[in-house]
């Protein structure tokens, strides 16, 4: 484990000081959020309160099996990054980053497919992980002949990097693909939605996630269900065989509820064989990247640097 940017700790805990404070005097959501304000939350950038960016780099696409993508290609292409985006299975879309994405693509040398997956509650489990790994799929089949290159690479932020270990392991199980994708990048990601210590511990503060907040998502992604069924491997990876996955970076923070979440994985992950680099950002609360910090613009070049390298 790495424990990184310790002398950026003052103005992270700053930031994360303002945060609680805004967040406080704003009323506590409870429960399912109604149709309206699930429509405000997901026309607006997660963690903002206006909407994305949208850019004439990004092509909207419908893949097959009906999923819809969105594609960012640049002059010089050297690999393709299969992206999945945070929200809490609940919120986000594929065009919610495209700053981001269009950079990363032409820095890294990458075309990136970020994928428009299902969302709860309209559609819960299993919806959101079939549209990534048919998109998976899909990538496998066609990125020679689409992007020219045969260099695949996925991740993702909170949600999606759940989503990112879960295609790995159904292309696996299901249909016994290993190894086409050659690097995971996994940014603070739920992996055992029981809840792991820290989730459990964290309590109520109002920063991006809490304990609360966790549960009433995993309530939204698979409703009927408590704790033993979410330890099902279909449902939480961090209780799967992951034997077989390509090498790994995994990023958390010291403030994020999701911290044992990321230290568990990294654990087994090794375990099973491949290799990790664990990335624990001090001071760093749940989805940091979303915000304008010395912390989010070293983690994007880390990140970049990772993408732009593994797996060749």
């Amino acid at each position: 484990m790495t424990l990184t940017d310790e002398d950026c700790l003052a103005e992270t805990q700053a930031f994360n000081k303002q945060f609680e404070t805004t967040a406080a005097s704003r009323p506590a959501r409870e429960g399912t959020p109604d149709a309206a304000l699930l429509a405000t939350l997901r026309r607006n950038r997660l963690g903002g309160d206006s909407p994305p960016v949208r850019l004439p780099h990004g092509q909207d696409r419908v893949i097959e099996g009906g999923v819809k993508v969105r594609v960012f290609v640049p002059d010089h292409v050297e690999g393709v990054y299969l992206h999945f985006h945070g929200g809490g299975w609940a919120f986000g879309a594929a065009d919610g980053q495209d700053e981001r994405l269009w950079q990363l693509a032409e820095q890294a040398r990458l075309a990136v497919v970020s994928v428009e997956y299902r969302l709860a509650p309209e559609h819960p489990y299993p919806a959101g992980p079939d549209d990534c790994e048919a998109a998976a799929r899909w990538l496998v089949r066609h990125a020679a002949t689409e992007f020219g290159t045969q260099r695949l690479l996925i991740g993702g932020e909170s949600a999606g990097a759940h989503l990112s270990v879960m295609t790995l392991l159904r292309l696996r199980d299901r249909h016994g693909i290993t190894g086409a994708f050659r690097a995971a990048h996994l940014l603070f990601g739920p992996y055992d939605l029981s809840m792991t210590p820290s989730q459990r511990s964290f309590g109520s503060r109002r920063l991006l996630s809490n304990t609360d907040t966790l549960r009433r998502t995993y309530e939204l992604f698979t409703p009927g269900t408590g704790p033993e069924q979410r330890r099902d491997p279909e449902v939480s990876p961090l209780f799967a065989d992951l034997a077989g996955l390509p090498p790994a970076r995994i990023v958390a923070g010291t403030e994020d509820p999701l911290l044992d979440d990321s230290l568990f994985l990294a654990g087994r992950w090794q375990a099973a064989g491949a290799p990790v680099h664990l990335g624990v950002v001090a001071g760093a609360m749940h989805g940091f990247t979303l915000f304008p910090l010395t912390i989010t613009e070293r983690e994007l070049r880390r990140q970049r640097e990772f993408l732009s390298t593994t797996g060749r």
